[in-house]
């Protein structure tokens, strides 16, 4: 039986105005081709960087975040390397004084250790249209800032590195150092694997590169640890390469055989100075921090959220906010029904849809103001999944049941008339009920209500059923 060992190289985009080393507009989504460029950007001869200060504190906060040893010196270095996307033929990252190190992460069931978190810019982009026997180059991303993330090889399997990945995600989304969002390109990653048999050293690692989605990432890891050990098992030997992931295809490719070290040839960038992160420094950095998902998860608690709900906030960042303004409405509503209707009515709502919680007219005072009517017994569960649709375009529930008259019936005449009209209409269920079979009485409950337009107290009604039954 073959064990795995996983590490992972995180790249976040840095959600600055400008690119790490110029001037220039960072924000290129959506833009045509090479729109944003400049003299840096393009490696033209006798062009100079400025290190934006904004990446450097996002970059601060986020491993302070990870609990990350941020102090003292910190240097940039050239990595040299020739690919069409990089026209400068190096990046500016860091070497051997990374800005952030020695952190960890509790995850799925463990603790992932962070090697270190460095800055580095960004490369541009190649397309390849279909069947074309050129490439085409797009350089707008191209010197955007990015936080590379290394962790210890810690993690054991598939789920655990997509509960890694998910918290990693939320972290940066809370700070609002990144979008973190991989669908467009602001979170990527790529896996180091290897497997061994417990007890024998390490084998040899690949690295899986091109990984645009956590779900592609679970794939990547459960077919190459698979494939390993087939080939393991066979007698064969895994060598150390570089390897794609082909989405459509569900399996890994070669690449090209892995570059060391001494290929890239390191060397201090000469055109920018080490820099001296001092205490004072960091204490600015952390004062500016917000309340992190560990932080919001035991918020919740406290405040009633069953812990799996709690979870589930804490790590959807943007459901998270809009829990969190929901639950200031005056008065406030009941934390865990509104945890309850956030993430099974709403979201499912949404899911049907195929939206997120942005895509919504949804006021999170309306939807406080929904619960609070349940909660009071002013309408009725039925009445208020009613009026979801219309709540969700954005308009107020009181206002609604107002208009419509939805106020739930407590009238145990009028209630008392539609049991009387239900039993005689269904006189075989009302003998079996009297014959005995207490649970048949539910087939006179859902009539009642349908007779009420779902506005009848379900207590009243089933007091009253349970009286006219002799029950």
């Amino acid at each position: 039986m073959y064990r795995a060992v996983i590490g992972l190289e995180v790249h976040l985009q840095l959600k600055t105005r400008s690119k790490i080393f110029s001037a220039c507009p960072a924000d290129y989504h959506g833009a045509e081709p090479n729109a944003f460029t400049d003299p840096l950007t393009l490696g033209l001869p006798g062009t100079l960087p400025t290190l934006n200060r904004e990446a450097v504190e996002l970059a601060l906060m986020f491993g302070l975040a990870l609990g990350c040893d941020v102090s003292g010196f910190t240097q940039f270095h050239r990595k040299n390397y020739f690919y069409p996307d990089a026209p400068k033929n190096f990046q500016l990252s860091q070497y051997d004084r990374p800005i952030a190190r020695d952190g960890a992460l509790d995850v799925g069931g463990g603790r992932v250790r962070i090697k270190r978190a460095h800055l580095e810019d960004d490369a541009g982009k190649l397309l390849h249209p279909t069947y074309a026997p050129y490439s085409l180059l797009d350089l707008n991303r191209a010197g955007s800032p990015l936080i590379e993330m290394v962790t210890e090889a810690d993690i054991t399997g598939a789920e655990q590195a997509r509960a890694f990945l998910t918290a990693v995600q939320a972290i940066a989304q809370s700070l609002g150092v990144s979008d973190a969002t991989p669908e467009e390109g602001k979170m990527r990653c790529d896996v180091n694997i290897s497997v061994h048999k417990p007890g024998e050293p390490w084998g040899t690692k690949v690295e899986v590169k091109n990984l645009n989605s956590f779900r592609s990432v679970e794939r990547a890891i459960e077919f190459e640890a698979a494939r390993q050990e087939r080939v393991l098992s066979t007698g064969g030997r895994i060598t150390q390469d570089t390897l794609g992931w082909d989405e459509g295809g569900g399996k890994t490719f070669l690449m090209r055989t892995k570059e060391g070290e001494a290929d890239y040839r390191y060397f201090p960038e000469p055109d920018l100075p080490p820099l001296d992160i001092t205490p004072e420094w960091i204490e600015r950095v952390r004062a500016r921090m917000p309340e992190l998902p560990a932080q919001k998860r035991e918020r919740y608690g406290r405040a009633g959220v069953r812990g799996s709900d709690a979870e589930t906030l804490s790590l959807n960042v943007p459901l998270g906010r809009f829990y969190d303004e929901a639950l200031a409405a005056t008065p406030a509503p009941d934390a865990q029904k509104l945890a309850n209707w956030l993430l099974t009515d709403v979201t499912g709502f949404l899911a049907a849809r195929e939206q997120t919680i942005r895509d919504t007219s949804l006021q999170p005072a309306h939807l406080a103001a929904l619960v609070r009517l349940i909660d009071a017994g002013t309408i009725s569960g039925r009445v208020a999944k009613d009026l979801l649709p219309d709540v969700m375009a954005g308009q107020d529930p009181e206002a609604l049941v107002r208009e419509r008259g939805l106020t739930v019936v407590t009238d145990t005449g009028a209630i008392d008339a539609a049991i009387d009209a239900a039993m005689g209409a269904d006189p075989a269920t009302v003998e079996k009920v009297r014959a005995g079979n207490a649970k048949a009485m539910n087939a006179l409950f859902g009539p009642v209500m349908k007779a009420t337009g779902g506005k009848a107290k379900p207590e009243v009604v089933r007091e009253r059923l349970q009286a006219k039954l002799g029950l």
